[in-house]
């Protein structure tokens, strides 16, 4: 089994400074200890990180930008999820 056959892998990266963790980019490799292995070596060689996260790129599901507008439209008609719908009340000064 060369290389290119194995499992592609999602590489999320956590910085020094970060909140949360951000897609780093992908490797190949024939398990998940690998895979973190090789993302740390790869990634965070100037010890940036913080936390690596591998997924398999085939565990991931994603929306498609193409169907953003009826995908995400059910949100727009919910006003209370929004900070413009309520009041601050006088003598708050943070939220």
């Amino acid at each position: 089994m060369s290389s290119s056959d194995w499992p592609l892998w999602e590489v999320f990266v956590r910085s020094r400074r970060g909140l949360s963790h951000t897609h780093a980019g992908s490797l190949h490799a024939p398990d998940a200890e690998l895979a973190l292995r090789n993302a740390r070596d790869l990634y965070t060689r100037r010890s940036e990180g913080v936390s690596v996260w591998v997924v398999p790129s085939e565990a991931i599901t994603a929306s498609s930008p193409d169907e953003k507008d009826p995908f995400f439209a059910p949100a727009a008609d919910k006003p209370y999820r929004h900070p413009t719908f309520y009041e601050v009340p006088e003598g708050v000064r943070n939220l």
